[in-house]
């Protein structure tokens, strides 16, 4: 049995907080990401391969699109705006319908998120669904790539998916230098002050390049997402900031806030808008996103 993670008030409003709490589940007990429904194991079959899959999770169906299962793919929710041919509909992610789901005539559903009852509504229909909760780690994210794989007839899809992963991680971690004094920054989610620290699943992937986040020593309770105050953030001093496209403000809007022309990060125009749906979603883009924080870091080390 998963154990609930504690509420957060950011959770109805941003994705990543969503996932975030759902993270912290799974970490906690220590379980598989990935539950297959028993209603149905045709999905899992090589001799009966889905061809009307509903994704109900913008990462899910970036991955879907990744490993090959694109084609397969006839309905997605209503954020999933990637890749931009992806069949969007005005299904919910967050407050999936039962009806609206099985309206689409569904031979596998595959979501992130379930509020207590859809998976086993479409159990109880019928329809072959996956579950697969944000992931924790990186080794979730492949686990769950693979699990994909298998369930859409696109095993060697997903394998290769999984290595080009690997391989660009392991390069731009190498390719991003870690000097005497680790850079210290601070991963803003909103305008309250929420963070990220190394317990979060993003704080996991800042670790990789060998900074030091302020937001760790406020995370006294290893929860992942503390929130700061602007005295604290001032007294850390990080050296770069992260904050969300999504939020709806700029860099100069960060550097306009009372005080905190004395950050270093502002001082030295190293605020970095970063778009939200590659900081937020585990999938295949993750690269990309590590991409711009080693540039950035890369960029201070040289500024230093």
């Amino acid at each position: 049995m998963k154990s609930r993670a504690r509420s957060n008030p950011l959770s109805r409003l941003r994705w990543l907080v969503a996932a975030a709490l759902a993270s912290t589940a799974l970490a906690a007990c220590g379980s598989p990401d990935t539950a297959v429904s028993s209603g149905s194991s045709t999905a899992e079959t090589e001799a009966e391969v889905p061809q009307r899959i509903v994704s109900l999770s913008p990462t899910t169906t970036e991955m879907l699109y990744a490993i090959g299962a694109g084609d397969q793919v006839i309905a997605v929710d209503s954020l999933s705006n990637f890749p931009a041919d992806a069949p969007v509909t005005d299904l919910s992610a967050f407050e999936p319908n039962l009806e609206a789901i099985a309206a689409e005539d569904p031979d596998l559903v595959v979501l992130s998120f379930d509020p207590g009852d859809i998976v086993s509504g479409l159990e109880a229909a019928g329809i072959p669904t996956i579950l697969q909760e944000p992931a924790a780690t990186l080794d979730d994210v492949y686990a769950q790539l693979a699990d994909l794989g298998v369930a859409t007839g696109q095993i060697d899809g997903a394998a290769e998916v999984v290595a080009d992963m690997r391989s660009a991680i392991d390069e731009i971690v190498a390719a991003t230098p870690v000097g005497a004094e680790p850079i210290r920054i601070y991963h803003e989610i909103d305008g309250t002050f929420y963070s990220a620290s190394s317990n979060s699943f993003i704080g996991q992937l800042y670790s990789l390049l060998g900074v030091s986040n302020i937001a760790d020593e406020a995370d006294t309770d290893g929860f992942g997402y503390p929130q700061l105050s602007p005295e604290y953030i001032l007294e850390a001093d990080p050296q770069l900031i992260i904050i969300p496209e999504l939020s709806g403000y700029t860099a100069a809007d960060v550097a306009a806030r009372p005080g905190w022309d004395v950050i270093s990060a502002v001082k030295n125009d190293a605020v970095l808008v970063v778009n939200d749906d590659i900081a937020s979603r585990w999938g295949p883009r993750l690269p990309e996103f590590l991409t711009i924080i080693s540039e950035a870091l890369v960029a201070q080390q040289v500024g230093a």
